[in-house]
């Protein structure tokens, strides 16, 4: 299984969406549901986001690789996810 970061804004529409897209997808597909992601609050532990290249949340990498960055869809998390299970 690969290393997934997500960076978030706490009061962001689109992260919480992301995080809707992120449920519905491990209940639709048990392969996801080991799929651990360490989410970063990009105010509150900003110094984990040095380093990392974007502009807006919700941003995924996976092994620092980005994936994903902005608006979600769920075909888009379903990548991230399908990548970190690759």
């Amino acid at each position: 299984m690969k290393h997934v970061k997500m960076m978030v804004l706490e009061h962001c529409p689109h992260c919480r969406k992301a995080f809707e897209y992120i449920d519905e997808l491990k209940e639709e597909n048990m392969l996801y549901r080991n799929i651990e992601i360490e989410v970063i609050d990009e105010v509150k532990e900003e110094e984990k986001t040095q380093g990392y290249d974007y502009w807006y949340v919700p941003t995924f990498f996976v092994n620092n690789q980005k994936i994903h960055e902005g608006v979600p869809t769920k075909e888009s998390i379903q990548a991230v996810l399908e990548e970190a299970i690759s």
